[in-house]
């Protein structure tokens, strides 16, 4: 049965932070891995996990800057991972499953955001083989320990998702790239990623979320020019945020996922995108908020995984 994108009340909002939603939850014994959890909100969602007692396993593409900006936090293991690479992906599961731990926590939280245009591969357009296919075939290769353990797998999408639906008839962006759209199609996919992947997986006790963090300066950024952002009225021309209370703080901005990971308000729920640890309305209109119907369309979400599939060869689920 389908979760209706209907607010839970949770008790919980947009200025929460990740240490308050993780309050009276114990995560000793379990394993989490968040990729992307070395920067950012990443690295909250890392710190906030393993005050809570978790084991976390931190893949990064450079490891060596992840364990730096780690160190001090116990609990925390790195390994090597890029995403934008399936020979990495496939060489970092297989080390992961030859340890025969089980998985709890998945949170696909690392990201690239409106980069020039840039090819991985076998010519994929980089927003969306990084954010979407790398962590797709990341969960199906990994699918093993996930379903051992038993938990959630959360993607970490964005209100961007309303830039673009998934442009079936060039995906790859081989005609007329454009960075925010290229963003918006790779925001919309981990939607659907969610959606479907909770479709497959909750009858085997897994369960699914989708996610807007929302606003963070972080180095999310990085591809954008200074004056990029000044135009769009984020910052002022001395880099300070033009509207602060505009902004969350990197510990409320990993809010959501570590609530979509962990909390029992959503203990038999899944597929659902969220916004402020709350499961988000449908957006209407040119609303800033929600979730746009094209992004949680069961019919969209199973075209996109046997699209992926075929992309990266891997589908855990397949007969």
């Amino acid at each position: 049965m389908t979760t209706p994108q209907k607010p839970i009340a949770s008790g919980f909002g947009a200025h929460s932070t990740a240490d308050e939603v993780l309050s009276g939850i114990d995560l000793t014994g379990k394993l989490a891995l968040v990729t992307g959890g070395y920067s950012g909100i990443g690295l909250e969602t890392t710190r906030a996990l393993a005050k809570a007692g978790a084991h976390v396993v931190v893949p990064a593409r450079r490891p060596e800057t992840a364990a730096e900006a780690l160190a001090g936090i116990d609990g925390v293991e790195v390994d090597r991972l890029d995403l934008g690479d399936l020979d990495s992906v496939r060489d970092f599961a297989d080390r992961f499953l030859a340890t025969g731990r089980s998985i709890d926590i998945v949170i696909n939280s690392a990201g690239i955001m409106a980069c020039p245009e840039t090819r991985v591969g076998p010519g994929w357009e980089a927003q969306f083989a990084t954010n979407h296919l790398g962590h797709y075939a990341l969960v199906n290769r990994l699918w093993p320990a996930i379903e051992r353990g038993g938990g959630r797998v959360v993607a970490v999408s964005s209100g961007g998702h309303r830039l673009s639906s998934i442009r079936w008839g060039d995906v790859q962006f081989e005609q007329d790239y454009d960075k925010w759209q290229a963003y918006g199609q790779a925001k919309t996919a981990n939607v659907l990623f969610a959606r479907h992947l909770d479709t497959l997986a909750a009858g085997r006790g897994v369960r699914a979320f989708a996610l807007h963090p929302g606003g963070i300066l972080t180095p999310l950024q990085r591809h954008l020019p200074k004056s990029e952002m000044v135009a769009l009225g984020w910052i002022d021309e001395d880099g300070k945020p033009v509207d602060p209370t505009g902004f969350k703080s990197p510990e409320e901005g990993a809010a959501t996922q570590v609530w979509a990971a962990t909390s029992p308000a959503l203990d038999g729920l899944g597929g659902v995108y969220l916004e402020d640890c709350d499961i988000a309305v449908p957006a209407e209109g040119d609303t800033r908020g929600g979730v746009r119907d094209y992004a949680v369309d069961p019919e969209q979400a199973a075209r996109l995984w046997a699209l992926s599939a075929e992309l990266t060869g891997v589908d855990a689920f397949a007969s």
